[in-house]
């Protein structure tokens, strides 16, 4: 969909991006503060940044509960979701364009006029440890805090992140919100029919009652590598295992398309060199990686499920491919199919207005920069494998590695394996 982008700095310290979708039927909407887990004011109540998300669409200055608020916001098909990570928490809307501005009202009243409650607290701690309790049974989401504490960040995993949440009390959440959820603190994207509505749309956002408050920087912390984790879980049939390989930088946009490219070539498809050869070989039914960056740090992460008599032909496997890219043994023919796989990939992911939003959040919630669309195809164009094997060298000599797998076999096993990520 054609749109053109404007940043704008509001009087109040906010600032976001207004993209304009000429004869767009929807609007949608991304409110971030960076607020999430690292901004919590101490370990001992880590889990608070998931909480004032969930109580985020409570009762507020209008509306006595959720399901008053929710009755009013959704009654024309209106959407709303929140999500928390371990810097923001974010509040996005989606709305029908004849109703933007009613929904505008709305999302002002939730973010800016909430009015904690015992009652909801007590509710939304325990929908909170449920969901959580929840997550236990996913593998991923037990090893990847695991690799993240591998590498030195300072985050919780999931258990130890349950163990907090009786400890949240209603202080503590309007601590938190008051400290985090201010003008300067704020970034924000909205897309949609903006045209004729700019200056309406910056009045409403300048009025929203918030604190002047202070810009939060992302914190940097010492990375490093360690040995394996292996948690045990006597109920695993197979082993379930995340790897990353860090460098100490942001990368810029045309890196990230390179090692996206990379990431095609080794696992995009069952064509790829790593998974589509696993696959071959009927050592696995799906693995991937994928490359995330911010302000300080980037992530090279692999992921994937083997069964235990396949794990070592699987890891032996990772190891000769990487092995194979990190000696500059690329073909230009994956290298060109690769790119253009990109180029489509590209094209098909702005056919909403929803994508197109959630196309500059990725790197405007997180660096602050605007890489716009339509300048994506020649970025990718400019790329060269000799970029592409460049990054890859960097990301393994860079000796930042963390390595965990959920399992129930023995470590000296997930401690082999990791032996073939000696890249």
């Amino acid at each position: 969909m054609k749109h053109t982008v404007e940043e704008v700095q509001l009087k109040n310290g906010a600032r976001g991006l207004l993209i304009d979708i000429p004869g767009a039927s929807v609007m949608s909407t991304r409110v971030q503060f960076r607020a999430g887990m690292m901004y919590a004011k101490n370990h001992e109540v880590y889990e608070i940044p998931h909480v004032v998300e969930h109580l985020a669409f409570g009762a507020n200055a209008k509306y006595k509960d959720e399901q008053a608020f929710e009755a009013e916001f959704t009654k024309n098909g209106a959407y709303h979701n929140a999500w928390t990570s371990d810097i923001s928490v974010c509040y996005e809307t989606e709305c029908a364009d004849f109703e933007w501005d009613r929904i505008m009202g709305l999302q002002r009243l939730s973010i800016c006029e909430p009015r904690f409650n015992e009652e909801e607290l007590k509710s939304e701690k325990a929908n909170v440890k449920s969901e959580l309790t929840g997550y236990m049974n996913d593998y991923y989401r037990l090893l990847w805090p695991r690799v993240q504490q591998a590498v030195g960040e300072d985050i919780l995993d999931l258990p130890e992140r349950i163990k907090t949440i009786a400890n949240i009390e209603l202080k503590d959440i309007r601590e938190h919100y008051r400290r985090t959820h201010t003008a300067k603190n704020m970034l924000f994207i909205i897309a949609g029919k903006i045209h004729g509505r700019k200056h309406k749309i910056i009045r409403e956002l300048e009025a929203w009652p918030l604190k002047e408050g202070e810009k939060f920087e992302i914190p940097r912390a010492d990375l490093h590598s360690s040995e394996a984790v292996s948690i045990r879980r006597k109920d695993a049939s197979n082993i379930t295992f995340g790897f990353s390989l860090v460098t100490p930088r942001h990368l810029e946009p045309k890196e990230v398309f390179a090692m996206n490219c990379l990431n095609h070539i080794l696992n995009g498809t069952t064509n790829s060199k790593i998974f589509g050869m696993a696959r071959k070989r009927g050592l696995v039914y799906g693995m991937g990686s994928s490359i995330a960056s911010n302000a300080h740090n980037s992530y090279w992460d692999f992921d994937g499920e083997v069964n235990v008599e396949n794990a070592e032909e699987l890891f032996a496997l990772i190891q000769t491919e990487m092995m194979k890219v990190l000696n500059g043994e690329v073909s230009d023919a994956d290298f060109e199919a690769a790119r253009l796989y990109a180029l489509g990939r590209l094209q098909m992911g702005a056919q909403t207005v929803g994508q197109i939003a959630d196309y500059y959040a990725e790197n405007y919630f997180t660096n602050e920069s605007v890489e716009k669309y339509d300048n994506m195809p020649n970025l990718i164009r400019s790329i060269d494998r000799g970029l592409m094997i460049e990054l890859a060298r960097e990301f393994a000599g860079s000796g930042i590695k963390g390595f965990a797998t959920v399992s129930s076999v023995e470590k000296a096993l997930i401690s082999n394996l990791e032996t073939r990520l000696n890249f």
